[in-house]
């Protein structure tokens, strides 16, 4: 007797949509006019997608205290250390940053790198999670750890432009809300990649 397929599961249909070979329109980063990537500190972050009916993503709040991006959203990572690649710095840094075991992430790969204001060059590095993970934040860095429905962060309907004066200048940036979270700058720059990368469907 003949079964049905199996649905594919969801680390499946994000590696299937993240080789995708539609060409698109990506963000470079918080502006144009920045250095090449490899004139910036390589830095890598990790997306961790939670395995759930409605998948979400994992991001966290940056303590107030912190020099730099105080109180700001962002997902788990930070610099590229000596002797790492992307990779290995996102899991890292998420397990440093909010106790997210590297053997629970199921790696989904690398995804389009984005240069910052500050001097970085962030690799996104897609993951998928188990739902519900007893996640503890690093109080010297962060102050908390929310999740957000992915398919809401990568709907274009949420993705807001905003242009500010800024040290004299007129900056332009992406930024959405999600509840009380507002998301913006390279976090919400390297989700409106994701959404134009993935061209996911729920």
């Amino acid at each position: 007797m003949n079964t049905a397929p199996s649905p594919p599961t969801l680390a499946e249909r994000l590696t299937s949509a993240l080789v995708s070979p539609v060409e698109v329109a990506l963000l470079l980063g918080d502006r144009d006019d920045l250095p090449k990537h490899e004139e910036l500190t390589p830095a890598a972050v990790l997306i961790p997608v939670t395995d759930r009916a409605r998948p979400g993503v994992i991001l966290t709040q940056r303590v107030d205290t912190l020099r730099k991006h105080a109180g700001q959203v962002a997902f788990p990572g930070g610099r590229v250390d000596p002797g790492e690649d992307a990779v290995e710095a996102a899991l890292r840094e998420a397990e440093e940053e909010v106790a997210l075991p590297a053997s629970a992430v199921a790696v989904i790969g690398p995804t389009d790198r984005y240069r910052t204001g500050t001097g970085y060059s962030i690799t996104p590095v897609l993951g998928v999670v188990p739902p519900d993970l007893p996640l503890h934040p690093n109080e010297g860095e962060v102050a908390r750890v929310f999740e957000v429905p992915f398919d809401f962060l990568l709907n274009p309907a949420n993705h807001r432009q905003r242009t500010v004066e800024w040290q004299g200048q007129m900056r332009t940036y992406w930024e959405m809300t999600w509840n009380d979270h507002r998301i913006w700058g390279a976090t919400a720059g390297m989700i409106v990649n994701l959404g134009q990368r993935l061209q996911w469907t729920v």
